[in-house]
Formats: C-alpha cells, sequence, structure tokens
C-alpha cells in the first residue's frame, strides 16, 4: 500500500488536548524512539476534534519536536495530513489512519473565543 498523505481540513475543527505529549515509540523490546528525517524527536499528542455539529473524534497525533501545550488546553494543529495503514499480524489485516502534523500550538485568543 502506497502511503499518500491526505490534507485535513481543520478550519471548521476546535482541537482540546486529552494526552501529555510523549516521544513516540518505534519498539516497546529496544526502547527505540521514532525521529524524522532531521534526527528530531517525535512526540505524540492525544487530541479531540470537535466539529460545528458536535461530533468529537479522538486522534494520536505525531509532530516534530516536543510541543508545548498541556492535557485540558485547546490547540491549534497546523498541517494535519491523515495517513492510511494497513497490517497484516496473524492472519489478520489491521488497518486505520495516522496524523501528522507540522506542530501544535496553544490556540490563540481568537481561536479559544470561537471554541
Amino acid at each position: 500500500m502506497r502511503n499518500i498523505p491526505i490534507p485535513v481540513d481543520t478550519t471548521r475543527l476546535t482541537f482540546i488536548c486529552v494526552a501529555a505529549p510523549r516521544p513516540r515509540v518505534l519498539n516497546q523490546e529496544t526502547g527505540e524512539i521514532k525521529t524524522d528525517r532531521n534526527g528530531v524527536t517525535v512526540y505524540q499528542v492525544g487530541l479531540t476534534a470537535t466539529d460545528e455539529d458536535g461530533r468529537v473524534e479522538l486522534l494520536t497525533v505525531g509532530t516534530s519536536g516536543e510541543p508545548e501545550v498541556s492535557v485540558g488546553q485547546v490547540v491549534e494543529v497546523d498541517r494535519l495530513l491523515g495517513y492510511v495503514w494497513e497490517q497484516e499480524r496473524g492472519g489478520k489485516t489491521r488497518w486505520g489512519v495516522a496524523y501528522r502534523a507540522a506542530s501544535i500550538t496553544p490556540a490563540s485568543p481568537s481561536a479559544l473565543s470561537a471554541a
């Protein structure tokens, strides 16, 4: 399966941090941490995404470098991309969408008033 990024329109979504940033572990046995092409540690952050109709999704979003966000904070997600993945293990196929953002930052005051 070719890994083609799918841009996500975040203009109508409100994001709240629900799990603090932590380094993305590639291998639980060795403790290997994921890095990007430049050698910067990739962090994963748990977020809720709420749309204008009140529907809520829980996302884990990866980003390079440690975001300065905390649990409960409204955040802005810059250049969010989705990547469909597929994995076969033990004769069963699993699939999902992995999310990656250029950055995750605390929301600006204007974004807070819109939320």
